[in-house]
């Protein structure tokens, strides 16, 4: 293939400035194994750097994943038991898999899953690539560029019954600059949001958060975030974030200060008895929108705009109330998604007990 010189001329360039952003992103990271002691949510920053959640050791670690070689457009992935592939690479049964996550790369298109081998407090977690052909690969980490930040007041670990620690990470997301942090810390008011600077330097107390869930009416501090996408209102960032039974709530990010207490704003109650798993949000013909995966609700389709026309739920609620959503009958088994491009995204769909990844053009 022949080149220009002018082309030449700006790959140089290009090169140069992603190889100068890499160098600030790279800042403190250090080839060697990092002590993970599980692996939970995942979310990507700059330049390919993949962050995994690991609530057992308390600690965020950033991973260089090295996989930065751009590409047009996504490539359809439909990969059917891609549990039953895994227990294969690995060498072990499907029961002994568990898959906690699935992150897309927005450079390359690759996916990224975190995964146990094996249950309870001996699995192992690693971290797994799905390239563009389909191909399932483990990513080394015995000698991988990684940095890791610790929690300092994640909650206690408990034997027997439900232990906080596994919640202390539930989900990720990274927003200008800082990774965001959703779980329970140790404080009086249990649910908590932190806001991390990256490259990490060390994590402050978290921010405690208070909303109103109309479905129980009352008040509540200890219920984690379970889902949270970040979008902006009105020129100002907000996190929208979902909780079991399922109030959706707006927090602004800039509340997100170490040691604050701050108090959502409940803008819809979409139903009880029910888990939310996963959401996006992404824009079709002109108008934004979120999706969301739920555990006995199906996959909800919300409009994202007018937003700030919802006031906050403050009085119990027999039904759905606020943001009106759309159940979509056709996506059904939904347990993780993430935006592959402009117009699909990447699903983890558990049909019969068989995971299958797949792309669904966005709706």
């Amino acid at each position: 293939m022949k080149f220009s010189k002018l082309f030449l001329r700006l790959s140089v360039a290009s090169g140069l400035t992603v190889a100068l952003a890499l160098g600030a992103n790279t800042i403190g990271m250090k080839a060697g194994k990092p002590a993970l002691k599980s692996a939970g949510p995942l979310a990507f920053g700059p330049d390919g750097i993949l962050f995994v959640g690991d609530s057992m050791g308390a600690s965020i670690v950033a991973l260089d994943s090295e996989d930065r070689k751009a590409v047009k457009s996504a490539a359809k992935v439909d990969i059917k038991g891609i549990n039953q592939k895994i227990a294969a690479l690995l060498g072990t049964t499907p029961d002994q898999i568990l898959v906690n996550d699935m992150a897309v790369n927005p450079i390359s298109k690759n996916v990224y899953l975190s995964v146990s081998r094996g249950r309870g407090p001996d699995a192992v977690p690693m971290i797994l690539r799905v390239d563009a052909a389909g191909k399932l690969t483990e990513v080394a980490l015995d000698n991988i560029k990684h940095s890791t930040v610790s929690l300092p007041d994640a909650p206690a670990s408990k034997e027997g019954g439900r232990n906080p620690r596994l919640e202390t990470i539930t989900d990720m997301a990274f927003v200008d600059g800082k990774v965001v942090i959703a779980g329970l810390s140790n404080e009086e008011f249990a649910s908590s949001l932190r806001s991390i600077p990256f490259p990490f330097e060390s994590a402050s107390k978290a921010t405690s958060v208070e909303i109103y869930h109309g479905a129980h009416g009352k008040f509540e501090t200890n219920a984690p975030v379970r889902t949270f996408v970040p979008y902006s209102i009105l020129n100002k960032e907000y996190l929208l974030a979902a909780y079991t039974c399922t109030p959706l709530v707006k927090i602004p990010v800039s509340d997100l200060k170490p040691g604050n207490k701050v108090k959502g704003t409940t803008i819809a109650e979409l139903g009880n008895r029910n888990r939310p798993l996963d959401m996006i949000t992404y824009r079709k013909d002109g108008k934004d929108f979120i999706l969301m995966a739920n555990s006995s609700r199906g996959v909800m389709k919300m409009s994202a705009n007018g937003l700030d026309k919802f006031g906050g739920i403050t009085a119990p609620v027999e039904d759905k109330q606020g943001v009106p959503y759309e159940t979509l009958a056709e996506l059904k088994g939904v347990m993780q998604l993430d935006k592959l491009d402009d117009a699909n995204a990447l699903m983890l769909i558990d049909d019969a007990g068989s995971l299958d990844l797949r792309t669904v053009a966005l709706p």
